[in-house]
This record gives C-alpha cells, sequence and structure tokens, in this order.
C-alpha cells in the first residue's frame, strides 16, 4: 500500500482490509477500489501487497475465500470475514487509535 509519502506501518493493510470486509464479501480488486474511491485515491493498494495480505490473513484465520462471479461476470475469488477477523479488526482499531492519539500528542503546541 502507498500513499504520496510512501509506505503505512505494518499491520496498517490487514486492518484497512478487514474493515472493507465488514461490508460483506469482496473480491481483491473490488477491495481495492474501496480503498482508492473512500480515500480521494490517498491511498493506493498493488497486487503485489493486496493478494499476499490475503492470504495471510486467510492462513491466520481472519477470513475465507471461495469463488464466485464478479461484477463483470467473471470468475473471482471472494474474501468474507470470520468471528476471529472482527475479533483482530477491534483490537487493530483499539491499537490504531491508541497510536494515532499519542501522534497528536506530540503534534500539538507546546
Amino acid at each position: 500500500m502507498t500513499t504520496d509519502r510512501g509506505e503505512l506501518l505494518h499491520g496498517t493493510l490487514e486492518m484497512l482490509i478487514l474493515r472493507c470486509l465488514t461490508e460483506g464479501p469482496m473480491h481483491g480488486f473490488a477491495i481495492t477500489e474501496r480503498m482508492e474511491r473512500v480515500t480521494g485515491e490517498v491511498l493506493r493498494v498493488n497486487e503485489g501487497s493486496m493478494y499476499p495480505a490475503l492470504y495471510r490473513m486467510q492462513r491466520s484465520g481472519w477470513i475465507t475465500s471461495a469463488w464466485g462471479k464478479s461484477e463483470n461476470n467473471r470468475r473471482a475469488r471472494f474474501y468474507t470475514l470470520t468471528p476471529e477477523g472482527k475479533q483482530q479488526l477491534e483490537a487493530a482499531v483499539a491499537k490504531w487509535s491508541r497510536f494515532s492519539e499519542a501522534v497528536d500528542k506530540v503534534l500539538q503546541p507546546a
């Protein structure tokens, strides 16, 4: 995943993917499109980052996958959030909130 400034923190991509999947099953390209759309294309995820992350998450039990048909009638693997994935998302969001609050405190004028 890249921004205009480079790589995001480790684990951020997984958190964002899990968040996308709370809306229902999606294939990898649809996840990528959603992230780009909602961030005004500030976040762009390439295939070389997206699919390894999806495979890691599946091995961890956070998501499952099944073959289906995409919007343009092509065969695609759709990913679904598991209960373990939902717990992981909640933990990641809490950790992100603590981190961003800490950074905000440092950035505040003295």
